[in-house]
């Protein structure tokens, strides 16, 4: 049985605004990237859009197959005057193929220092319906996040 991969990983501040809605996490495109030879986020994306790091499209994986996907992540949160972080998977969620259907979703209450949270999902994914990891908190001001990982492997 094949297995398609793509793992995502972002080592940079990124800010999420204190708004109480879900936020993408934004992956660079590249030689930066840990793992991505099926070319499941690629700045050319498959709808004809092209993006640009940091956009919400670089929060996009588009499956290269259709399968059963095995999503995880990682998630590290700078320590903020929230008490809850969320996060969830979510299928299309930027409304290109449909509408977004999230899953997954998971809140946290907030412990001393930063929050460093793991996680696994799995569902099937098909070609042209992006996937993403999305996060919110419920902080007076926006709060950071300092490491993320996205991984997604499809069994076909």
């Amino acid at each position: 049985m094949p297995v398609h991969v793509c793992s995502l990983i972002v080592n940079a501040r990124q800010s999420v605004p204190a708004d109480g809605n879900y936020h993408l996490v934004r992956f660079p495109y590249g030689d930066r990237e840990s793992y991505d030879a099926h070319g499941m986020h690629n700045a050319r994306q498959p709808d004809g859009k092209t993006s640009a790091y940091p956009d919400t499209r670089s929060g996009l994986i588009w499956p290269a197959v259709s399968g059963w996907g095995s999503l995880t992540a990682m998630i590290h949160w700078e320590a903020g005057d929230y008490t809850e972080v969320r996060d969830q998977f979510v299928r299309d969620p930027l409304g290109l193929a449909g509408g977004a259907d999230s899953t997954a979703t998971e809140d946290h209450a907030r412990t001393p220092g930063g929050q460093y949270r793991a996680k696994h999902h799995e569902m099937f994914v098909h070609p042209g319906t992006p996937v993403a990891l999305r996060v919110r908190h419920n902080g007076s001001r926006a709060a950071s996040l300092v490491h993320a990982q996205f991984k997604l492997a499809i069994h076909t």
